[in-house]
């Protein structure tokens, strides 16, 4: 940052929070979301590398990312991921 490079932290919600809490870094804020709760369960089913328990687990803390996403003020901008070229435009835009 002292040499005035974009630093990108790819981060789960008890991260933001820290950050937001302890650090002081004057940061952005941005959310990746999927075009919808199921469209993410297919993805990563459709991956096939995880067991059902452990599937399990990550959509439940998918649920609660995407409540905590919802809360005004937490993320400075939430991209939804529906169109990968348009979410990686819309994300380089915001970060340059």
């Amino acid at each position: 940052m002292a040499k005035g490079l974009v630093v990108v932290l790819d981060i789960e919600m008890t991260g933001v929070k820290n950050l937001k809490a302890d650090s002081g870094i004057d940061a952005r804020y941005v959310f990746i979301k999927p075009s919808s709760f199921e469209a993410l369960e297919a993805r990563l089913r459709g991956r096939g590398t995880e067991k059902e328990d452990d599937l399990q687990k990550r959509l439940n803390q998918a649920r609660v990312e995407l409540e905590y996403a919802s809360t005004p003020g937490v993320y400075d901008k939430i991209i939804v991921n529906d169109d990968l070229e348009r979410a990686y435009k819309e994300l380089e835009e915001f970060v340059l």
